[in-house]
């Protein structure tokens, strides 16, 4: 019986930062959607491909940052607070690239994939140097 004992233990830990990461993550999306000046969702339904990379790239983005405050975490509260810094950083990238780079508030509503890539590309760079910024 301890070999059950041993391999559960943790497990409440494991909970909690699970059940943390699938909430900001979910926090994170709604933050997302709000920011673009179009309709994501809508897009992402009626087969927009572009929009369908640029959101999954920016959850991307977001999630390697919040994995690695998860695993540099000393409590909870900590990794709260190290993922909003990220989710902040990750929707800074996104307003950065939306008014310097790429004219996405018309290219990604029109479906234009390489427009998509390209902004996917950035959130999911911004995101793994972001997360590399996080180890102490």
């Amino acid at each position: 019986m301890d070999f059950v004992k041993f391999s559960l233990s943790g497990f409440d830990e494991f909970l909690v930062y699970a059940g943390l990461a699938v909430a900001f993550i979910y926090i994170f999306m709604i933050l997302y959607l709000w920011v673009t000046p179009y309709n994501e969702l809508k897009l992402i339904k009626d087969g927009n491909i572009a929009a369908a990379l640029s959101l999954s790239g920016a959850v991307l983005g977001f999630t390697f940052p919040l994995a690695m405050t998860i695993y540099q975490a000393v409590h909870p509260w900590d990794m709260m607070l190290w993922a909003v810094i990220a989710g902040a950083v990750q929707l800074l990238v996104y307003v950065a690239v939306r008014y310097s780079l790429l004219n996405v508030t018309r290219r990604i509503p029109d479906g234009q994939i390489a427009t998509g890539v390209v902004l996917a590309a950035i959130s999911i760079a911004a995101g793994i140097l972001n997360a590399a910024c996080m180890t102490y």
